[in-house]
Parts: C-alpha cells; structure tokens; sequence
C-alpha cells in the first residue's frame, strides 16, 4: 500500500479500483486491513463527504439528549462518522467493522465505549443489542460488492422503538441496481410497519468519481428513518 506521501488523486483512484477487483469477503478484509493506515488521508483526497452528511442528516431531525443517545455505528471503518456526529453533540458511540485493522485505528480515536469485530452480512448484529440504540448508523457499506440490501432489516432490529436509522449509499452507474434494491427494501420495511422514513436527501457532490466511466464528482443519497414503536 502507498504512503501518505504519494497519496495523489491518481494513486487513491488506482488503490480503489483495486479493491473492486477483490470478490471474496477474505480478499475484501485484506484489502480494508492493508488500506486502514491511509484510510482517512485518501478519503480526504476523494472529497468524500458522506460522514458528515450523515451527521449532519441525524443531527436536523434528532430532538433527544444528545450526550445521553447511545450511537451504533456499523461499518464504522476508522471512525470517521463518530467524529462528525461528535461535532453535533453525540458523545457515546458502539461500533462494528469485518476489518481488525480499521477497529485499532477506531480504538486509538477514543470515541468508542465499545468495538465489535464482525462480518456484516456472514454474521449477525449480536443479538443481545436488539432494540437497544437510539441512532443506528451505516455510511459507506451499503453499495455494490460491500454489504448486502438485507442488513438493512438488522440495522432496524437493533434500533430503539422511535430511535433513527441513517443509511447511505452512492448513486453512480455501477450502484443503481444495488440502489434500486436497496430502495425496495426500505418501502417493503415501511409497508410491513417496522419504521417510517423522515428523510431523503438527493446529494450532487458525493465524492470525486474513481471509475473509468465516470468524471467530475459522482451523487448519492442519505436515507433516514424512525423505528415505529411496538404496539
């Protein structure tokens, strides 16, 4: 993996694309592991925004304690989302992530009062954390090739009657059919009564675009969503 040093446009472009040719979830670890060191300086060269659009998302509709609201940040990489949602007056954070590598660097950051080791999709969200977060959150995993639509229901589960559930994904050429299922899903989970949706928020300037198809910056999307309460 390149240094931070070389960490140009071109280099982080090259590293990415690299990582789509990764197919197993073993290759897809490895990848993540060996990235994590320069995780947050190539993402910040890719003007990737996603974190702090999902902060800013949860932090527009949530009108409960913010000190005391306990977070589960799923796929919380190096901790990127903790430290945006931080900013808006969250303080205490759960996370889970497939890559060892990325829950050291989030363990450094000292946000987190819990770190869980786990392949979303291969294994469950633990169960004993049913119905136990007041904001659930996944930025960056839900796409093509990352985790599957079906996690979705998990991330409900483990959200608190009248608790949030904020979920992104990116609307580039590659992704739509994995939006498009994605979107069903979430209408089917409202259709069955499980939550309502608060939000959806149509964003231009996602992140810079990495594939050969694509130029300029490619769009995406925030979902955010309330647990209904149990009858």
């Amino acid at each position: 993996m390149m240094s931070a040093s070389n960490n140009t446009f071109e280099n982080v472009k090259a590293v990415i694309l690299s990582a789509h040719k990764s197919t197993t979830s073993r290759e897809k670890v490895d990848f993540y592991n060996s990235w994590a060191e320069n995780y947050d300086q190539d993402v910040a060269v890719l003007d990737y925004r996603a974190p702090g659009l999902a902060a800013n998302s949860i932090s527009s509709h949530f009108s409960g304690d913010r000190e005391a609201a306990v977070v589960l940040d799923v796929a919380c990489g190096t901790g990127l989302v903790a430290k945006q949602m931080k900013r808006h007056g969250f303080g205490q954070f759960v996370g889970i992530d497939g890559s060892k590598a990325m829950l050291e660097l989030a363990r450094e950051s000292g946000l987190y009062l819990d770190l869980k080791h786990s392949m979303l999709g291969e294994e469950p969200i633990p169960f004993q954390w049913a119905d136990s977060f007041d904001v659930v959150v996944i930025v960056g995993a839900l796409s093509v090739g990352q985790v599957p639509v079906g996690v979705v229901r998990e991330l409900c589960k483990s959200t608190k009657p009248g608790g949030y559930v904020c979920m992104t994904t990116r609307s580039n050429l590659d992704n739509l059919e994995y939006r498009g299922a994605l979107e069903r899903e979430l209408k089917q989970m409202e259709e069955e009564g499980l939550w309502s949706c608060v939000a959806v928020t149509e964003v231009e300037d996602w992140e810079r675009a990495v594939s050969e198809q694509e130029d300029g910056y490619i769009s995406g999307a925030v979902y955010l969503y309330k647990k209904l309460q149990l009858n």
